[in-house]
């Protein structure tokens, strides 16, 4: 990306949601994960962490709480190298399939798993597939009660699973009844004024060409002076994972890209600048918008 002299890049936010390849939900929802696949977090995420330490970048790692519980180590070792802690759930449970109820204790369950493991109380939040939809706001209210101050669970696009269309594109200040919470959606990139498309990494980043991704952050960066905030799963980069799906839909969407994504998120740490997400959007940053 070219900018005048002197001018400093853009920070976008890099995150990583870190779960064992079988809790990913097209995997958990065939049922053949659990029984077939050995634990292999702990290998995928250190490789991660040697690719940032390599390009001296700090990120998000949100951690599944049934991995902290059984990981701490791997936890603790994230804490030490200067990565921010945030909650991925405890079991990886849809949020719109929980109660309320159900959700409260598998957060509270988590904090205390990562706590337990670390030290640290996580303050920020991705839920499991991006779960919290229009049917499941619900759950931001219940996360402001339990402490924390950000959330990243929403994708404003339309898909199968999760979704919310029309939703703010950039962080943004939402109030609950019991107060607000920063929301930091995935990144879109806006081609038209109704045409949106996701350039937030994961299976966009895996399965289609590398310069899809970078064109959507330059355009968010260049021509909105927003940061993009982009994501992966550990278990993407690792091509000698087990094949645990069951249909050809659900295969494609796991599997393909494997080879090629270690390479493509080594080129986003050398064309880019990222950061951790509290570090892109403190809590008294000024610039939120309210959503009423």
């Amino acid at each position: 990306m070219k900018r005048a002299r002197g001018q400093q890049p853009i920070i976008n936010i890099l995150s990583v949601d870190v779960e064992e390849c079988f809790h990913a939900t097209e995997v958990s929802g065939s049922g053949n994960g659990y029984p077939e696949a050995r634990p292999a977090v702990e290998a995928q995420t250190r490789h991660v962490l040697e690719l940032f330490e390599r390009h001296r970048i700090s990120a998000t790692f949100f951690m599944l709480g049934m991995v902290a519980e059984k990981h701490p180590r791997l936890v603790r070792e994230i804490a030490k190298q200067g990565h921010e802690i945030g909650c991925h759930s405890y079991a990886h449970s849809l949020v719109y399939d929980l109660t309320p109820q159900e959700f409260r204790q598998d957060t509270i369950r988590a904090v205390r798993c990562i706590e337990d493991a670390c030290g640290l109380t996580p303050r920020t939040y991705r839920a499991p597939s991006y779960s919290i939809t229009a049917k499941s706001l619900w759950a931001l209210e219940i996360l402001v009660e339990l402490g924390f101050t950000h959330d990243s669970s929403i994708y404003p696009i339309r898909h199968d699973r999760y979704g919310i269309p029309g939703f703010g594109r950039h962080a943004q200040r939402y109030e609950t009844p019991a107060g607000p919470i920063c929301e930091v959606p995935i990144a879109t990139a806006q081609l038209s004024s109704n045409r949106l498309v996701p350039v937030g990494g994961g299976g966009y980043l895996r399965l289609l060409p590398y310069c899809y991704t970078a064109a959507g952050v330059r355009r968010i960066n260049a021509s909105e002076g927003q940061p993009a905030c982009l994501y992966f799963h550990p278990w993407e980069l690792d091509p000698d994972q087990p094949r645990l799906t069951s249909s050809l839909v659900s295969t494609l969407r796991t599997y393909r890209g494997l080879r090629t994504m270690t390479g493509k998120v080594e080129r986003l740490l050398s064309d880019f600048a990222f950061g951790p997400l509290t570090a892109v959007h403190p809590v008294e940053e000024p610039a939120l918008v309210l959503v009423r």
